[in-house]
């Protein structure tokens, strides 16, 4: 099942949605409940969600992390 969970399971106060996906709790919990094409819908919102979010997540994510170690 397509996901855009990235383990940085943290929500902003201000917006609601995850600081790694974007999706809001509701949609996290009832992801595997959704249709492939509600999951979609909801994935191609995703991008400017995580736009409106003025904080990032104080975790650094697997592919930050990764991204970083490679430059090295």
């Amino acid at each position: 099942m397509e996901s855009p969970c990235i383990l940085v399971c943290s929500i902003d106060d201000k917006t609601g949605y995850c600081f790694g996906c974007g999706r809001t709790r509701n949609e996290i919990g009832a992801w595997t409940l959704y249709s492939s094409e509600e999951r979609r819908a909801i994935m191609a919102s995703l991008p400017a969600r995580l736009e409106t979010m003025e904080r990032k997540p104080r975790r650094e994510t697997r592919r930050t992390r990764m991204a970083r170690e490679s430059k090295v």
